[in-house]
């Protein structure tokens, strides 16, 4: 898919850059492997396993009850923004027993979403804390959950503890796009910095 020129700044204000590295990051069953999913213009590759009785012994499945299966890696999609621009976007597994990928996922990374669950926003503290450790721009993206409460971006600014300056947006990530905006809401956000 390879978004109008409309959506996208000129290729000049991004650099020179021709291949972005993005995180899709967040806690578990937050989205994420759908998120790249919806967005990708290949198939993407995910490392999809299902939760076992083992499992339940560490994986919380609060708010998540129907939730059949897990990132144990990665997730990774593609999007042609223009002829000179793809962004590879990697979503990161949200459990922290898989943290331990997170350290090669975010080598090289231009900036990431953060994707937040009203329900479950303490869920997305990991996620903020170690994109602000290490200096990896980031904006939130609230995964608007059926039945769950909405709230303005102050109030999840204030509930995150996070700078106004990071931009909050809410987000379907079932919904191409939906995702595609999320997308351009970090593009911008990284351009302004």
């Amino acid at each position: 898919m390879v978004f109008a020129e409309s959506d996208v700044v000129a290729r000049s204000e991004l650099s020179s850059l021709d291949a972005v590295k993005i995180l899709i990051a967040g806690g578990f069953g937050v989205g994420k492997t759908t998120f790249v999913t919806t967005i990708s213009e290949i198939t993407p590759l995910r490392t999809e396993e299902r939760l076992s009785a083992l499992g339940a012994v560490v994986d919380d499945l609060t708010g998540v009850e129907t939730k059949t299966t897990t990132t144990v890696a990665l997730d990774f999609g593609r999007v042609t923004l223009s002829q000179h621009l793809v962004l590879y976007l990697f979503g990161t597994p949200g459990q922290d027993r898989f943290w331990f990928m997170w350290k090669e996922l975010s080598v090289g990374a231009l900036g990431a979403i953060v994707l937040a669950d009203t329900r479950r926003l303490e869920d997305s503290f990991g996620a903020i804390d170690y994109f602000e450790s290490r200096g990896i721009p980031f904006i939130i993206a609230v995964n608007c959950f059926d039945g769950a409460d909405v709230y303005s971006d102050f109030e999840i600014c204030e509930a995150l503890d996070i700078s106004s300056e990071v931009a909050v947006v809410l987000c379907d990530v079932r919904d191409r796009d939906s995702a595609k905006q999320v997308l351009i809401q970090l593009i911008e956000h990284l351009m302004a910095r």
